[in-house]
């Protein structure tokens, strides 16, 4: 009994420290909301989202999906090694007046695996 309970701590510490030694990337955001102000109407405007790497792990982005048709974005495809930069460029399409307030969900395989980038402003 004791050499069976001695085994099963065993495994278990061993699973434990495995966790814990998990490498995984992090964002690190300039910034998450971009206020673009007013913008002129049917003048598409475009933002840049820089971020580092500031995790032990090679960041690798699987998606960004704007919250509607009248954005879109672009991103680093390549895997961006711990303490490299990258870039989500994110464009609203400013055909309809009046203000706005527009999300990106960010999916990879981070800390945090789901990010929202947001942008808003105003198109006169």
């Amino acid at each position: 009994m004791k050499k069976t309970v001695g085994i099963v701590a065993l495994f278990v510490a061993i699973i434990g420290f495995t966790a814990m030694a998990t490498a995984i990337g992090e964002f690190k955001f300039e910034k998450e909301t971009h206020d673009y102000g007013n913008i002129p109407q049917n003048k598409p405007a475009t933002y840049d989202f820089k971020f580092t790497n500031a995790g032990d792990a090679p960041i690798i982005i699987s998606e960004v999906k704007p919250s509607c048709g009248c954005s879109v974005a672009e991103f680093t495809k390549t895997p961006i090694k711990p303490g490299d930069a990258g870039t989500i460029t994110v464009t609203y399409n400013a055909a309809a007046k009046g203000p706005f307030t527009k999300q990106f969900t960010v999916k990879s395989n981070t800390k945090t695996p789901v990010k929202t980038l947001t942008v808003k402003g105003s198109v006169e």
